[in-house]
């Protein structure tokens, strides 16, 4: 390795796949002012969605929900069903402690709660588990894991990818104990960390066919049946539900990028779009088709900057939902209040409390709490 690194992050980089030759690649990209917000942009032409884009979830009780839920039973019996969360990251929103972790619902943790969410679901038929983590949650999230994992919903960890973050000209930037500076890259490492794994080769193998995917904090995103089968009917390669946005939400959305409906982060909107035209956002919980996801994307690397020890630090990410602008996507909205709410995230303790109400209803309801 020509990057001058102590010997404990080299260990970490090793291990983790880090890829210095992408790294240097993206080092020379900032140093020559071609990364950033302005080139973060979408260059072409950029209009909200079509009403016939967005895919309405039939209301619960409905015929039509009962139908798409026998549907997506069916292939959970088949063995056709996999299980992503989300839950790598830097562990920095809960005081430094992996959020997987810390206690959310009556005594139990995040993953807990989504762990027994997809145990109920292993009832029609076989569940296998993937957790993908991060150099910083990797072990914790294993050990946290592996009492809830069992013959119908077995449970395996692996890792996103890892890289060092940079000064804003370039330089790799030091902590003030002078050492590298890694993080995780984001959750587009999804794909590429599930190939590197080995587990999308056997997933397909061993006859799997659809991965359901979604955030540990986000514990509302449950494995429903009627999404499933929701997909399916759909019948693109993948799916991705979106809710309703309220003032003041930030995030992305689907729109038209000359004319093809994808997801489109709100940083990359074109300076003047008005995000408000769009009514819904998207909530990072997907339907994906394992043999579609099944290859190399090209993915975009975005430069964000964060604020590390009071200073810039920029990071290069990629974006999972950046897949729909190679895959074909349903987009399906689902709702965030009631019983029937499908996003419900919990960035941060304050907002776990002020949630915390509404969860709980929704589980309950479900029958998973």
């Amino acid at each position: 390795m020509v990057i001058a690194v102590d010997e404990g992050t080299q260990a970490l980089l090793q291990r983790f796949g880090f890829d210095e030759a992408t790294f240097e690649r993206l080092r020379e990209r900032l140093r020559a002012g071609e990364a950033g917000p302005e080139a973060n942009r979408i260059r072409g032409e950029v209009a909200p969605p079509r009403p016939e884009d967005i895919t309405e979830l039939p209301a619960l009780g409905s015929p039509k929900r009962a139908a798409l839920a026998e549907r997506g039973r069916e292939a959970i019996a088949r063995g056709e069903v996999g299980a992503v969360v989300l839950a790598g990251g830097m562990a920095t929103r809960f005081g430094g402690v992996v959020k997987a972790g810390v206690e959310a619902l009556e005594g139990q943790s995040f993953l807990e709660v989504k762990l027994r969410d997809f145990q109920r679901a292993a009832e029609h038929g076989p569940v296998p588990v993937y957790l993908m983590t991060s150099f910083a949650t990797d072990a914790e999230v294993a050990r946290l894991a592996a009492p809830f994992s069992t013959a119908t919903c077995p449970i395996e960890t692996f890792p996103q990818l890892i890289s060092l973050r940079l000064t804003p000209d370039g330089e790799l930037f030091r902590t003030e104990d002078g050492k590298a500076s890694p993080y995780a890259p984001g959750h587009g490492d999804l794909t590429f960390a599930l190939r590197r794994a080995g587990i999308l080769e056997r997933f397909r193998r061993e006859g799997g066919k659809l991965l359901f995917v979604s955030n540990v904090d986000n514990l509302t995103a449950t494995l429903d049946p009627a999404i499933v089968g929701a997909h399916l009917a759909g019948g693109k390669p993948m799916s991705a539900e979106m809710a309703p946005k309220l003032p003041g939400d930030r995030g992305g959305a689907p729109a038209r990028v000359d004319g093809v409906p994808q997801i489109v982060e709100a940083f990359r909107f074109p300076t003047g779009f008005d995000q408000d035209r769009i009514p819904v956002f998207n909530t990072n919980t997907l339907v994906l088709d394992a043999e579609a996801i099944d290859q190399d994307f090209e993915l975009t690397w975005f430069a964000v900057t964060k604020s590390v020890e009071g200073r810039p630090a920029v990071q290069f990410e990629h974006l999972v939902g950046q897949l729909s602008a190679f895959l074909p996507a349903t987009f399906l909205r689902v709702e965030r209040e009631g019983p029937d709410a499908r996003f419900q995230p919990v960035k941060d303790p304050p907002e776990l409390e002020r949630r915390r109400p509404e969860i709980e209803a929704a589980l309950r309801a479900r029958g998973i709490l």
